[in-house]
């Protein structure tokens, strides 16, 4: 299907994308970002409330999001902040499955970090990876979003770059089509094999941003490209990459939730990639996932583009069990209360773990799931919810609430071609006085659920501190081969004190170049020092052609840096970013770099003043 706004043309024709004379990208202070309200439930009373039901969550958006917010100076709201999400952003040592079972369930139980009286139950599910080679047959339709709201740095052109590096990995009996949308929506590329990589790169790198946003119309037009050419026994799935902001055509929440739970049913599955900042519709984005069977993860950079479509392109691809939910039923000899610790969207009914036609969360293949429960103990005297007793009834503990079991964990899962479900179980047991304490695994998932409760500022976080989280994640960091476990101390570090974190940069001075080195992926941000009032030239020449950092200028607003101005040199193709900038000497502000090129490499940062001051 073709349109005035976006239609295939052959290799070497003209740019691709939204309509000339559209509307452009939101200036750089302008924000417009949603997020779901989080309302953290509180203990629930064992007594009343013996079971507690949910879906499994594998979307990581939330942790890179917060890592886009902490690197560029600013806290993030306490509503993006979805603590399983950070939890289940790292891969954890769980057990592999048993044969014939898709995963592996782990147990254990230690002292809550934060709240000396209470304990924490940490719950691991673990499926086992498949290597793209064995992935079956792809019948992939890439929706990217072409509207003017893309027209910035980290937006389009990253997108461009990310999905080139997914393109890379497509093998002779892989399909992809391209469907566009801005102000309408069209095909730009007709399915195409993988082992086509010029064509379909070529095509990417001609789209352009402008336009309005009919987000809802090329959703329908990438389902009906997939139903076309879908593969039995394949992997048949949109990739929706966006920022989210549909505003043409259907684009209420309830309406595109609606079309994307009738477009699941032909068995043609979701995934949703965030981009951007400034617009970012972050709840619009988690509901299209979680209602079309898919994940959602946000991409802030090459190197999380790379984790997710290439390091985990078979988590990403491969559905190996379908409406995962897990049900917890403790025993009132051992546990007084207990409190799940996010998965707000995802709580169920209890009389929904039994009922198939409940939609729940999907695990992909290689995907590590984690849920912590906090819980008092039964001898506490402390006080929980509760109801009155009952009149006509009396419930008793059954015999097996004597022995040492604190909690049974009950698994549903599909096979991704059945329609009934399977039922797992585990029973966590009291830990022993001989026992290693708890695991590295525990450790390490106890300090990122902390370094959570405090970014939310969660009225449960009890004694929680980031200097605690810090020296838990420290201690726990184990092989650490890809460094992400290492990029959480930092991002630690940042949170407990972003002033601080601000006024220990490096400092760029007027009249005095640097050579600054920028690694794959990497942002690197100075204080600009020695400012008086006038109007500056801020500088940065690449030291060579294809290395594209973009320079960025920030004012300080209390613990948060406020985006000036933005320069992208690699998309004028030319080797040198330039800001000009009217600045006064009585506010702070900062330079910073950063590299969506995939590539490494150094640029000479200068500053310049223009005139005399005023």
């Amino acid at each position: 299907m073709a349109s005035a706004a976006a239609s295939f043309r052959s290799p070497n024709a003209a740019p691709i994308g939204g309509i000339v004379g559209g509307p452009v990208a939101p200036p750089s202070d302008f924000n417009t970002e949603e997020y779901g309200v989080i309302d953290e439930p509180g203990f629930v009373g064992v007594a009343s409330a013996p079971l507690s039901t949910f879906s499994i969550d594998v979307d990581t958006a939330a942790y890179a999001n917060v890592r886009r917010f902490l690197r560029d100076g600013s806290m993030p709201p306490a509503d993006a902040v979805r603590i399983e999400e950070l939890i289940n952003y790292f891969d954890y040592d769980y057990p592999h499955p048993e044969a014939g079972v898709p995963f592996g369930i782990a147990t254990e139980m230690a002292d809550a970090p934060w709240a000396a009286a209470h304990r924490l139950v940490h719950i691991g599910l673990r499926s086992t990876p498949v290597a793209t080679a064995d992935l079956p047959p792809n019948n992939l339709v890439f929706l990217l979003d072409v509207s003017g709201s893309m027209n910035s740095p980290d937006k389009l052109p990253l997108l461009k770059k990310a999905f080139a590096v997914f393109v890379e990995q497509l093998r002779p009996q892989d399909r992809v089509a391209i469907v566009v949308y801005a102000g309408a929506a069209g095909t730009v590329l007709p399915p195409t094999s993988g082992a086509e990589k010029p064509t379909i790169l070529d095509t990417l790198s001609r789209l352009e941003a402008g336009g309005s946003t009919a987000g809802g119309a090329g959703i329908r037009v990438a389902y009906e490209l997939a139903r076309e050419h879908f593969i039995e026994a394949g992997n048949n799935r949109v990739i929706l990459a966006t920022d989210g902001d549909f505003n043409v055509g259907i684009s209420s929440d309830g309406e595109l939730v609606e079309l994307i739970e009738r477009e699941r049913e032909s068995g043609v599955y979701l995934t949703v990639l965030g981009f951007g900042t400034g617009n970012l519709q972050d709840a619009k984005m988690e509901q299209l996932a979680d209602h079309g069977n898919g994940s959602y993860a946000y991409i802030d950079s090459l190197l999380e583009a790379r984790r997710v479509l290439v390091e985990q392109m078979g988590a990403t691809l491969l559905t190996v069990a379908r409406d995962v939910k897990l049900q917890v039923e403790f025993n009132p000899a051992q546990v007084k209360g207990y409190r799940l610790i996010g998965y707000e969207n995802r709580r169920l009914r209890d009389e929904e773990f039994n009922d198939d036609t409940r939609d729940a969360g999907d695990l992909g293949a290689g995907h590590s799931v984690t849920a912590l429960y906090e819980i008092i103990p039964a001898v506490s005297d402390e006080p929980v919810p509760g109801v009155d007793p009952l009149r006509y009834q009396q419930i008793a503990p059954r015999p097996e609430a004597g022995a040492d079991e604190v909690l049974t964990v009950k698994v549903r899962y599909k096979r991704p071609d059945e329609s009934e479900s399977r039922l797992l179980a585990r029973t966590l047991t009291k830990p022993s006085a001989g026992d290693d304490g708890p695991s590295d695994a525990f450790r390490f998932a106890s300090a990122v659920a902390e370094f959570g409760l405090l970014l939310r500022d969660s009225p449960y976080k009890g004694d929680a501190s980031y200097e605690r989280a810090y020296e838990r994640a420290r201690e726990a960091l184990g092989d650490d081969e890809d460094g992400r476990r290492s990029e959480l101390l930092s991002l630690i570090r940042t949170a407990e004190n972003p002033v601080a974190m601000l006024l220990s940069l490096d400092a760029v001075e007027p009249g005095r170049p640097r050579e600054v080195p920028v690694g794959t992926g990497e942002r690197v941000r100075f204080r600009l020092g020695g400012v008086q009032d006038g109007m500056y030239t801020i500088d940065a020449l690449a030291s060579s052609e294809g290395f594209d950092p973009v320079l960025h200028l920030y004012r300080q607003a209390g613990n948060q840096l406020v985006t000036i101005a933005t320069d992208d040199a690699g998309g004028a193709k030319r080797l040198d970013s330039r800001i000009d900038a009217s600045l006064t000497g009585t506010e702070s502000y900062f330079i910073g770099l950063e590299e969506y090129s995939g590539l490494s490499g150094s640029a000479t940062l200068s500053v310049n003043e223009r005139r005399e001051r005023r």
